[in-house]
């Protein structure tokens, strides 16, 4: 037999959750963790960077889409590895490898959600935000209290799938040996040398039911169709 239930019960805590119960968390917690961190992190920094382009045309607008298009032109793959060895150097001190791969994931996804802000920002009229400022509003009050609750919900299918990409990007900590869920499958398919389809099957089943779960919330959520 290619597969066998069996490696998955045998193994399913330390692939749910690693070492957790040692303070250590891994597999899919682990997975999650970073994911929610790095969209913590890049959802508020790409709408800021994405209005701050809006806003100030010229050297500022152009210098972030450089940016942007530099971070999204190269492999995730590779910004991990400068943050891996960049960040010691920065800091001086070793940060724990969930902390520096997630710091990778928002730096690269910020990139891609200032993109994707800025354009339901430009697609909004010219008049509304017009408007907003001959009432009295600051510039910036308009954007957060005018523009911004109807860009968010425009785009919200394209963050969706920005997100569920970040979910799925995870998986590249591997690299850097950060026990998320690939990282551990990898470990016990190592150890058990036995029934790899079913360690693997699984691997990619939890991924898709991550991801399903995320897009049905976001829709139940904002009501998307």
């Amino acid at each position: 037999m290619i597969a066998n239930i069996s490696v998955i019960t045998d193994n399913l805590d330390y692939l749910l959750w690693g070492r957790a119960t040692e303070g250590q968390p891994g597999g899919v917690l682990l997975t999650m963790l970073m994911a929610i961190g790095a969209a913590l992190l890049a959802l508020p920094g790409g709408i800021a960077l994405a209005c701050c382009a809006w806003r100030f045309p010229g050297a500022v607008r152009n210098g972030l889409f450089i940016w942007a298009g530099f971070i999204r032109g190269i492999p995730l793959i590779f910004v991990i590895f400068w943050m891996w060895y960049l960040l010691p150097m920065l800091t001086g001190s070793d940060l724990p490898g969930a902390v520096t791969v997630t710091l990778a994931l928002a730096w690269f996804t910020a990139a891609s959600v200032m993109h994707s802000v800025y354009a339901g920002i430009s697609a909004l009229p010219g008049g509304q935000y017009e408007a907003a400022v001959v009432q009295g509003f600051h510039p910036f009050q308009a954007l957060r209290l005018i523009l911004l609750p109807q860009v968010l919900r425009n785009v919200m299918p394209s963050l969706t799938g920005i997100f569920i990409g970040l979910l799925k990007d995870t998986s590249l900590a591997f690299i850097v040996n950060v026990p998320e869920l690939t990282t551990v499958a990898g470990q016990v398919n190592s150890r058990v040398q036995i029934y790899p389809a079913a360690i693997f099957i699984f691997t990619g089943l939890v991924y898709y039911l991550l991801c399903f779960s995320l897009e049905k919330i976001t829709r139940r959520r904002f009501a998307l169709r």
